[in-house]
């Protein structure tokens, strides 16, 4: 597959945007359900800021330039926690690939393994606790194990565990954020976190098939 380039990822962060507005709804409604009930709606007026700043991207932008513009302007435009966890993620995967214009297929993981450290160092939670980590780190441990020779299949299989990790915060008690304070009445509603972690993810998915194609 061919290297990936700074274009690739504002096409990616784009699909985003979309993402964000597609399912705008549906992460609220999950939040409402355990937490403040906005997480749809932050996550929307993040990435509408998101797409401005791209619009308006300097040519001499590299990857993890592209990474630290997305990441800052989450952290500054997106409420509750989700604006620092995912500001914090995109700047520490960018930062992986500082002053590289293309990276690999193979840097992908990496990149998004330092993402991941970010949010549980920031957010201090871990696996079971019912948040968003509850997709991020099973799904890593089946890319980071993945054949990357073909790429659409390794972030296939990534992106699908993924979406059976946010499954499977269903039947937890949260042990973090907003929904910690509902106890035992935090089981049996999904993670919104967990849900819009693998819907963005996705779109990274979209484009390396794109790619592919």
């Amino acid at each position: 597959m061919a290297s990936l380039d700074r274009d690739f990822f504002v096409a990616s962060f784009r699909r985003m945007a979309v993402a964000a507005e597609v399912n705008r709804d549906e992460w609220t409604r999950l939040d409402g359900q355990i937490g403040d009930g906005d997480h749809g709606i932050n996550m929307s007026i993040g990435f509408r800021e998101v797409v401005k700043q791209l619009d308006a991207l300097p040519d001499d932008t590299d990857i993890a330039g592209t990474f630290k513009l997305v990441g800052m302007t989450l952290l500054r435009r997106v409420g509750g926690a989700s604006g620092p966890l995912y500001g914090s993620f995109f700047m520490k995967a960018g930062a992986e690939v500082a002053g590289q214009s293309e990276v690999s297929v193979d840097d992908l993981p990496r990149m998004l393994r330092a993402g991941v450290a970010s949010i549980q160092a920031r957010g201090k939670a871990e696996l079971g606790d019912k948040t968003m980590l509850d997709s991020y780190l099973p799904g890593l441990d089946v890319l980071e194990a993945a054949d990357l020779s073909d790429a659409v299949a390794a972030f296939s299989s990534f992106v699908e565990r993924m979406q059976q990790g946010s499954d499977d915060t269903i039947p937890l008690q949260a042990k973090k954020g907003r929904a910690m304070r509902l106890g035992p009445r935090s089981i049996g509603h999904r993670d919104p976190g967990s849900q819009s972690a693998w819907q963005l993810m996705e779109c990274f998915l979209e484009g390396l098939k794109g790619i592919q194609s």
